[in-house]
């Protein structure tokens, strides 16, 4: 006999995205077959999203989720802000799996060994949670679900405390608990919100500059500067630091969008951008 996993239900299927697991695949694919292939000189050590509803974002987040399509990656990490108060600056999962209409897809135990890390070199207590709501996080796995055919571990972190002290520390520890494996990470952010479609387009260019800079410092004092904003800043930042730490040198924007978009509304969007960091080859 064995014990069933914990599996942490999704709060968010059925209308950030659809509960139906065919419609869930249809939709999806439909998303990567609408972007164009983008060759990259280079290996892909991650990836930024955005993370609203699939019918908002979904593609701008198929443009960097197809360079994955096919691959063999046995662990993601995913690493995305905390919307909701939660207890700490750093937070997980503390399921053993998380659930959502395309299957189960179980937690790594490199979880554990970035808790310590985190506690012992960092000062920072990586927080566990039961049947949190974050949808920034959970938004990302269909997709990876789909592109990597489902069988793959996560590393799943949310950042309530976005400050470059934390992104940093948070990406230097990825980097030291992934350095021997073979990994993808994932950051969730949209961009600017609730702006006129050209203020946004102003706000957004710059983040995304800061971005395809490879300057996670920047990306996050953008926001203190206001000259650019993102939700999921300090989950860019700590993937920027990561990657570089990892072996990556370079960041190409795939695509940018708004919300009005789709609504037809561009008075009042949220922007959403994606981009692929990878170490450019000779």
């Amino acid at each position: 006999m064995t014990d069933e996993p914990d599996v942490r239900p999704s709060p968010i299927a059925g209308t950030w995205y659809p509960s139906n697991s065919g419609l869930l695949r249809q939709s999806i694919q439909g998303y990567l077959d609408s972007v164009p292939a983008t060759s990259i000189n280079g290996k892909v050590f991650g990836i930024i999203v955005p993370h609203a509803g699939h019918q908002y974002s979904g593609h701008t987040a198929a443009a960097a989720f197809k360079l994955l399509d096919g691959l063999q990656i046995p662990l993601a990490a995913v690493v995305s802000p905390a919307h909701q108060p939660v207890p700490g600056k750093l937070v997980t999962t503390a399921h053993s799996a998380y659930g959502t209409p395309l299957g189960m897809i179980p937690v790594s135990s490199k979880v554990d060994q970035l808790k310590d890390l985190l506690e012992k070199s960092f000062q920072l207590e990586l927080s566990m949670l039961h049947r949190d709501h974050e949808h920034s996080l959970e938004i990302e796995l269909p997709f990876l679900q789909q592109v990597l055919g489902g069988d793959f571990e996560l590393l799943p972190v949310m950042l309530a405390d976005q400050s470059i002290r934390t992104a940093r520390s948070l990406g230097l520890a990825l980097a030291e608990v992934l350095r021997d494996e073979e990994v993808i990470i994932i950051a969730s952010t949209d961009l600017s919100h609730f702006n006129s479609r050209d203020q946004a387009v102003q706000f957004d260019t710059e983040m995304l500059r800061r971005i395809e800079a490879f300057d996670p410092e920047g990306v996050i004092r953008a926001e203190e500067q206001q000259v650019g904003f993102a939700c999921g800043r300090g989950a860019a930042a700590a993937v920027l630091w990561a990657c570089r730490e990892l072996g990556a040198d370079s960041v190409q924007v795939l695509d940018y969008s708004t919300s009005g978009d789709t609504t037809g509304d561009y008075s009042s969007v949220v922007g959403y951008g994606s981009a692929v960091i990878f170490k450019e080859e000779p």
